[in-house]
């Protein structure tokens, strides 16, 4: 096997990796033919102990030296890895049906006892942590690309990948021209903020499915750490599949959480067999909304259905506080997937002791809570009304038929 790889390593500054050149890996098979390229970026951010109950966080990106002793190809499954370091390997697990391939897995494996990348670390452990990302269903003859921002997390590691061109079972030798574009860079549909959410029945089509089981989900920096994100919704899915609607339900016990907390952007990543959904909110410094939607169902027949929506302002609630919505909302996603939701309460930023903060209700459920009150006050008003013209009537009766006294 032949491999070239070519990598910039920039040093960050803060919290965040930024990069700004590729790492470009070319391997070859038993005849010197290319059976495996990629082209990407990507970033490491690993939470280790220091001392007891004491973590550091490194961040690193590949190193220019990298090998790819250990990959394979082969006519149904194939593996790039990457070994860098002292004792540290990235490795991407394919599979392959007639039409298309896919990542089975993407394996990252860090060596504690490299004092390079971590220093002081009570551990002399190598670790492995494998995720598995939604590269599904990409065309045999194409190249899967991804500019969008991806991110990995499972237990302590977060992975971010960037620019990112990968392609397994290459044919005749050569890298295609053609590439399957993931979800996030496709075209999508602008939802109006004061359109998006609303409290109607779900569709004709969804009667048959229970209400969705509420999960309780969150994300923490480190096993030490509490919780920066948390969540709690019911969840489910309506997508058109050719003339039909379908309806699809999140089950929280088989869901895998993910994701990671910023500053500004904070993302929960959702992962069953058959449902992917990544929610990215921001934060203004006073403000916070949900910003962006990813899905992707894979239905039990037909192709997968892929939606996202970058370009959305609901949730929203202020800084340091959480947002609750107790009825069932209504988002539409695109015009081919609907999000709806029951129970919800969310809070991406300013979470402390790993409790909710006083949520702020959504607009249906503040209107509910006034209704009875208003309309109490409002037959007060006029029953008092009532009583005053009665009097000033009345008064004014005696007053005409009285007479003086001398």
């Amino acid at each position: 096997m032949f491999c070239c790889a070519f990598l910039v390593l920039f040093l960050a500054l803060g919290n965040e990796l930024h990069l700004s050149h590729a790492t470009e890996v070319s391997v070859n098979n038993t005849e010197n033919k290319l059976c495996l390229y990629a082209n990407l970026m990507v970033n490491f951010s690993v939470t280790y102990e220091v001392g007891v109950n004491k973590s550091e966080t490194a961040l690193f990106v590949l190193p220019e030296n990298v090998t790819t002793e250990g990959s394979t190809c082969n006519d149904t499954t194939s593996t790039l890895q990457l070994g860098f370091g002292d004792g540290h390997s990235w490795a991407v697990k394919f599979t392959k049906d007639t039409k298309t391939y896919q990542v089975d897995a993407i394996v990252f494996t860090y060596n504690l006892n490299d004092s390079s990348v971590f220093p002081n670390s009570t551990s002399n452990e190598t670790k492995s942590v494998m995720v598995k990302p939604t590269i599904t269903n990409v065309g045999v003859d194409t190249y899967y690309s991804c500019k969008s921002k991806v991110l990995l997390k499972v237990e302590s590691v977060t992975q971010t990948l960037y620019d990112v061109a990968l392609q397994a079972f290459v044919t005749n030798g050569s890298k295609s021209d053609t590439d399957t574009v993931c979800a996030a860079d496709l075209p999508t549909t602008t939802v109006a903020p004061n359109t998006t959410v609303t409290t109607t029945a779900a569709p004709t089509s969804t009667p048959t499915l229970p209400t969705p089981t509420t999960g309780n989900y969150s994300i923490a920096p480190d096993f030490n750490s509490t919780a920066c994100l948390m969540a709690t919704f019911g969840l489910r899915i309506g997508y058109k599949q050719g003339d039909k609607v379908e309806t699809i339900n999140l089950v929280p016990n088989a869901t895998n959480v993910g994701g990671a907390c910023g500053v500004n952007s904070s993302d929960l990543i959702l992962t069953s067999n058959t449902i992917t959904i990544m929610f990215t909110f921001s934060n203004d410094s006073k403000m916070f909304h949900l910003h962006a939607l990813n899905i992707t169902v894979k239905p039990a027949t037909g192709a997968p259905v892929v939606a996202a929506n970058t370009n959305m302002s609901v949730w929203v609630a202020a800084v340091g506080s959480s947002y609750m919505c107790n009825k069932e909302q209504t988002l539409n996603v695109t015009d081919t997937l609907t999000l709806y939701t029951f129970a919800l309460r969310v809070q991406p930023f300013g979470v402390k002791k790993g409790e909710f903060a006083t949520a702020e209700d959504c607009r249906d459920d503040t209107t509910e809570s006034w209704v009875v009150p208003i309309a109490i006050g409002v037959a007060l008003t006029v029953l008092v009304l009532i009583v005053l013209i009665a009097y000033f009537i009345g008064r004014k009766r005696n007053q005409g038929s009285g007479y003086e006294h001398f």
